[in-house]
């Protein structure tokens, strides 16, 4: 075991968004070496099972288990930031909420869009249309980090905002169009168990050991149901309270997110990605991506889609309502953070395999096109991202430039 310095050093560096946007990047390149170079051993890991056979059939594969059980973690933690934002976040407000929300609602549509039209002809796969519809939120936080040294500090809570309602709108739609063959007696059973967690916080119970065996019981129930078993952490983390009461100096939300954020991004997300992102890439798969219906709709929507459907959405309603846009941004910033966006790394990847259970070589050309297109965009817009750091970073030395000495910037000595 580690000491207790090093384990706080390593516990506070994986809640920030720039080592777990590493460790997920990290992951999928060992998964994309490893398939490649040995794909038998790839293929034979991801396949073994593990688990109790009991009626609720927990008896997955490792790939299951990284993909309904590991990522349930990632979608908890998103489901207190969710409810944070709409207790105390940007979301609160409606008029600070609209233009994130219309961005988000039209960096939805758009790709759905594109995807659709480019699979409307013979030969199209229409089930994938929500594969280019999410955004990862570690990864563009985690290349907004790297790249943002004077970006104003607007960018990163305009980007949050609009991530936290990309991943509400991502969860309902697997909820609703990528649940089959409901049990309604698991289902109920799961929601039961819901409505016993969230009496049991607002009571004020604590304690580890009676909140974490309740959650995987609320978990196995709902992946028995035939609902995704992720909307079961969503729903755990909009349960939490968000708020302070009384002498609190942070709510149960805000405390449980510190603590399982870096099991998060330390070990769920990239042990998913490890799993989910081990594609054989050859010269024929490459042309197919842009050249076949379903990875060329992913690549277009993701790339096109979610920047044109985030840009225009946020230009329109800061048009034609009465919502504004923050007055430390301008227009070239909000066009290169919606290229951020289309980074769609982890949803893209889970949604690629709900959309084609039977066609597993479907699936593998749309997690290369998802791989594809999430590069394209992170490439773009850290381009752009590094012009618009480098414009404020050059208004900073402007305004602070002291060319006399005297401990005045010259900005304040000058006349006329």
């Amino acid at each position: 075991m580690l000491p207790l310095p090093e384990r706080r050093f390593i516990t506070a560096a994986l809640r920030t968004e720039t080592v777990g946007g590493i460790l997920l990047l990290a992951a999928a390149v060992v998964a994309l070496i490893w398939a490649n170079v040995w794909p038998h051993a790839y293929e034979t890991v991801s396949d073994y099972t593990i688990g109790p056979s009991t009626p609720l059939h927990l008896d997955l594969s490792l790939e299951t288990w990284a993909n309904d059980g590991l990522l349930t973690i990632f979608f908890f933690v998103a489901g207190i930031e969710l409810k944070r934002e709409f207790v105390a976040g940007e979301l609160r407000s409606p008029s600070a909420a609209a233009l994130p929300v219309v961005a988000a609602l039209c960096g939805v549509a758009l790709p759905a869009i594109v995807y659709a039209v480019a699979n409307s002809g013979p030969g199209g796969h229409p089930a994938g249309w929500a594969i280019p519809t999410a955004t990862d939120i570690a990864f563009a936080l985690g290349v907004l980090a790297v790249v943002s040294s004077h970006l104003p500090s607007a960018l990163r809570a305009f980007l949050l905002t609009l991530a936290v309602v990309d991943d509400l709108i991502a969860i309902l739609i697997i909820a609703v169009f990528y649940s089959s063959g409901i049990k309604f007696w698991a289902l109920g059973l799961s929601l039961a168990g819901l409505v016993l967690f969230w009496f049991l916080h607002r009571r004020g119970v604590h304690g580890w050991y009676l909140f974490v065996p309740l959650a995987l019981v609320i978990w196995a129930l709902m992946h028995e149901s035939g609902v995704h078993a992720t909307v079961s952490g969503v729903a755990m983390g909009l349960i939490l309270r968000c708020h302070t009461e009384g002498d609190e100096k942070e709510s149960p939300g805000e405390h449980i997110e510190h603590l399982v954020r870096p099991l998060s991004a330390g070990f769920a997300v990239p042990v998913f990605a490890l799993f989910a992102a081990g594609v054989v890439v050859s010269g024929p798969t490459l042309r197919e991506v842009f050249t076949q219906a379903a990875p060329l709709g992913i690549v277009l929507g993701l790339l096109v889609g979610k920047t044109v459907g985030i840009f225009g959405g946020t230009w329109l309603a800061a048009r034609f309502t009465r919502a504004e846009l923050n007055p430390q941004l301008k227009w070239a910033d909000m066009f290169a953070v919606s290229t951020l966006a289309g980074i769609g790394f982890t949803v893209s990847l889970l949604i690629s395999e709900l959309a084609f259970p039977d066609d597993p070589a479907l699936a593998d050309r749309s997690k290369t096109a998802v791989l594809v297109g999430s590069l394209l965009c992170a490439v773009t817009a850290t381009v752009l991202l590094k012009l618009r750091n480098r414009h404020y970073r050059q208004l900073f030395e402007d305004e602070n430039r002291d060319s006399d000495g005297d401990g005045i910037p010259d900005v304040y000595q000058q006349t006329g």
